[in-house]
């Protein structure tokens, strides 16, 4: 009881500082305070065990995306094969231009490096506000056994944009230029789904897939003691799909075939991974895979996670495995849930490394 009292009582004062990580870090920390600090041996299995050129996330290149038939084939089949095997990938040449992925990232570096006095003005745990600023969402839950080493400031950008003066000046412009370059890339992306299902291509976003976009940008500080910490803890998506952008310092992995793969970052690509609601719909045929950052001395490291998912927002519509995919070989694998019900848990839940998708399991 007392461990848990002080555990309480320190993430609590951490959270009153409104300085997020950053703040611990600005403060030449050298040590990572416990409510960090991770079980011992969590991070055992920290490298890929294989060599990472022989077991690394699909490439997919989009360049002939729109040239003809078959160029389009030939992308919806890889894009079949990767949601089924790895529920990650990589595109390159997806149409969003350079000079918009270096803007938002350097955005999300303003904002972080704004004076404490301006940041603390946007620190909030209200999820009904436009703009978002605080350091982990779950840091009171009581499942969630450590804190994670990042900061984040979260806005649904779709379907209601915040007014542009709700943004902070540091990255207003940058995010909704940025945004507007994900509802482009996410309608083709949920057309190519849609076709690797053997769909009619407006099936997915006729059923709101891409509804709503939540804006999450994370900022991972130097942590003086890696080895002690995470980035984020192992957790799957609460959205249908995700597009992420990570700058040059990598540390995500993905847990594939029994053993985490490191990400390795692309100059210009996206990250693109399924989400537990995709995996839902089509009824396990894509997978929802667990994916975790890990913390590093070279920080900041800066990630732009862009959700398709209303999952905040107030949503009546219910979801379950698409009728054209189920047959009596292939009956469905969940029941019918509602988003706001499912994420409602999700968020109690936190990032305790356990998998939220099974509670919906038939």
């Amino acid at each position: 009881m007392v461990l848990e009292f002080d555990s309480y009582s320190e993430r609590k004062a951490f959270d009153e500082t409104k300085a997020g990580v950053k703040g611990l870090v600005d403060a030449q920390i050298t040590e990572v305070p416990r409510i960090f600090r991770l079980p011992q041996g969590t991070l055992a299995d920290k490298k890929p065990s294989v060599s990472s050129s022989s077991f690394a996330i699909p490439i997919i290149d989009f360049a002939d995306v729109h040239v003809d038939a078959v160029s389009r084939e030939v992308v919806v089949k890889k894009i079949k094969d990767a949601a089924e095997k790895w529920g990650f990938f990589q595109v390159i040449n997806h149409g969003v231009p350079l000079s918009v992925l270096e803007e938002i990232k350097n955005g999300v570096v303003r904002f972080y490096e704004e004076d404490l006095e301006v940041k603390k003005s946007y620190f909030s745990r209200d999820v009904s506000k436009s703009f978002n600023y605080n350091s982990n969402f779950d840091l009171y839950s009581s499942s969630s056994s450590c804190v994670n080493w990042r900061d984040t400031f979260a806005c649904y950008m779709a379907p209601d944009p915040p007014n542009p003066e709700e943004l902070p000046i540091a990255c207003r412009d940058a995010m909704i230029e940025y945004s507007k370059h994900m509802m482009s890339l996410g309608d083709l992306l949920f057309k190519l789904l849609s076709e690797a299902l053997g769909l009619n291509s407006e099936m997915l976003k006729s059923m709101d897939c891409m509804k709503g976009l939540l804006m999450l940008c994370h900022y991972y500080p130097p942590c003086p003691q890696p080895d002690l910490a995470l980035g984020t803890s192992k957790h799957s998506d609460n959205s249908f799909l995700t597009i992420l952008l990570q700058d040059q310092i990598g540390g995500l992995q993905v847990f594939h075939q029994d053993c985490w793969v490191d990400v390795v970052p692309l100059p210009g690509a996206l990250v693109i991974n399924i989400g537990d609601f995709l995996q839902i719909v089509t009824n396990d045929e894509f997978i929802s895979v667990e994916h975790r950052v890990l913390a590093n001395k070279a920080g900041p490291r800066i990630s732009v996670a862009s959700f398709f998912s209303t999952s905040m927002l107030p949503n009546s519509t219910v979801y379950g495995p698409i009728k054209e995919l189920l047959s009596e070989e292939n009956p469905p694998k969940y029941r019918d849930i509602n988003l706001k019900e499912y994420s409602k848990g999700y968020f109690e839940k936190g990032l305790d490394g356990t998998s939220f998708l099974s509670n919906f399991k038939i």
